[in-house]
């Protein structure tokens, strides 16, 4: 058995559902994708933009995220900021989620 290739399945499983909601977290001031790779980036939590950007086009369709392109500066930018409904839905996965690494915490230490 390839232990690492396992392991490395099994985290990226992880990953897929918390990006989701370290994304919606951050994105409570708007914020270009960039800025967002390397604020996650510098917590240890690397995130390329090929699976961040589908990612928020994701969300902002489902109505969580909104954007908006600023063009003032030198080079135009797409900035994201949670809705009212993402900030809803992030409220309900953080309380998920806080129980959630609780239950499986105390699970592990037994």
């Amino acid at each position: 058995m390839n232990y690492d290739e396992v392991v490395s399945g099994l985290i990226q499983e992880f990953r897929r559902g918390t990006l989701i909601m370290l994304v919606l977290s951050q994105l409570k001031k708007p914020m270009y994708g960039y800025n967002l790779v390397k604020i996650l980036e510098e917590a240890s939590i690397p995130i390329e933009g090929n699976t961040l950007y589908p990612l928020m086009r994701r969300l902002e369709s489902q109505g969580l995220l909104k954007s908006e392109w600023e063009t003032d500066g030198a080079k135009p930018r797409k900035y994201y900021m949670i809705t009212e409904d993402g900030t809803v839905v992030l409220e309900k996965i953080k309380k998920y989620w806080m129980e959630l690494s609780s239950n499986i915490s105390r699970l592990l230490e037994e």
